[in-house]
């Protein structure tokens, strides 16, 4: 028998448009051209190259790929899920810098902004020319961004920014930030030019996960704003929580991409090692850990599809979303680790993908809402308590 791909299996194929099958083709291409011949070096050396490749990826019109207006493609959210997919079965550092360009901050401003400042942001954003953050996440408020230390007050009519932010992706590089920050009337969000005074970012090193991506700390020492500058149609935490949905949509997709290169890498290696006179495909063993893998990737690319076209009619709601977040990343995790030993002694090295995913995807796992986050809220929906305080 020929072997089949993963998606083969169930025929995906017959799931998707004509449009979504041409954008997956094109961000695959693109990731092959400009992306995975770097890797390796780039994962190792713990950087990236992020405004070259938010410029290539800005030129096909991936980043807010599934906003409206603003030099944005408008695409579905499908098809914009699908192109998650394809980038994060890079790296899903990667996939971060699409996420928080168009997911965090630019849907931010999309969202929640004035009409001056989607005009005065999104299109450069859109291009790649400028880099957007999203700065929510302080050192001791993470799962808790309502406990949040930063400060907004008025003086005249400027706003002044005090306080700090952790674990920023592109927070090195960016260009504009959005910051959320407690005014006297609740949760406010403001667009931040980063050459603003008082605005310093500060590269996190050290990291083992996500290396081949830009993590950095804010600290806002009275920034100067004008009342321009927040965005008028935020009030409380509904406005950061609603951009931490869109982004962990787009994850639902990319953790099933880590998947599905990890087994693709696992497929090659385990057809052509050799052991004790015949491949390490065709033995039992070797083929049980292929067969539970591949079933558990394709429910969920299956689970994955679905919420896709659940948001593309308007109906997906934070609990699906959930629920998908915590599928994808603990199945994908644990499809990694286990391609890893399969490929043996070779899977520790960067020659293969399988063990930089498992690393990525514990950043993965943890950022956008916990996988413990999500069950609560699950269970909140299940039950109709809250179980969070």
């Amino acid at each position: 028998m020929s072997p089949v791909h993963p998606f083969a299996l169930i025929d995906l194929d017959h799931l998707l448009d004509d449009e979504e099958r041409a954008i997956r083709s094109t961000v695959q291409q693109i990731v092959t051209d400009h992306v995975r011949p770097h890797l390796a070096q780039w994962f190792e050396a713990g950087t990236l190259p992020v405004r070259e490749l938010a410029r290539e990826f800005g030129a096909n019109g991936l980043l807010g790929m599934h906003l409206q207006g603003y030099g944005c493609a408008g695409t579905s959210a499908t098809a914009y899920g699908l192109a998650c997919l394809e980038v994060e079965a890079a790296d899903s550092g990667l996939r971060s810098l699409v996420s928080v360009q168009g997911s965090l901050a630019m849907y931010a401003i999309h969202r929640w902004g004035s009409e001056e400042q989607r005009e005065q942001w999104l299109p450069g954003m859109a291009a790649g020319e400028l880099i957007g953050c999203f700065g929510l996440t302080e050192p001791d408020f993470g799962s808790d961004p309502g406990g949040m230390r930063t400060r907004a007050r008025r003086d005249g009519d400027d706003w002044i920014l005090d306080g700090t932010k952790m674990w920023i992706t592109n927070a090195p590089l960016a260009d504009v930030a959005v910051i959320w920050a407690r005014a006297e009337e609740g949760i406010r969000g403001f667009v931040v030019p980063t050459d603003t005074p008082g605005f310093t970012a500060n590269e996190v090193t050290g990291k083992l996960s996500l290396r081949a991506s830009a993590t950095g700390e804010i600290v806002l020492d009275g920034v100067r704003l004008p009342s321009s500058a927040m965005l008028p149609e935020a009030l409380g935490l509904s406005g950061p929580l609603s951009c931490l949905n869109e982004a962990r949509f787009g994850i639902i997709f990319g953790a099933v991409g880590a998947a599905r290169d990890s087994i693709e890498v696992t497929l090659d290696y385990v057809e052509n090692r050799q052991i004790f006179g015949k491949p390490l495909a065709a033995y039992q063993i070797s083929q049980v850990k292929l067969a539970d893998m591949v079933v558990e990737l394709d429910k969920a690319m299956l689970l994955a599809l679905h919420l896709g076209r659940l948001k593309d009619a308007g109906r997906l709601r934070p609990e699906q979303v959930s629920v998908g977040k915590l599928n994808s990343c603990r199945e994908a995790i644990a499809i990694a680790r286990e391609c890893r030993t399969l490929l043996g002694a070779n899977g520790v090295t960067l020659e293969y993908s399988p063990m930089r995913h498992a690393n990525n995807l514990e950043s993965v796992l943890t950022y956008e809402g916990t996988s413990e986050v999500h069950q609560l809220i699950i269970g909140q929906s299940l039950t109709g308590h809250s179980a969070f305080r």
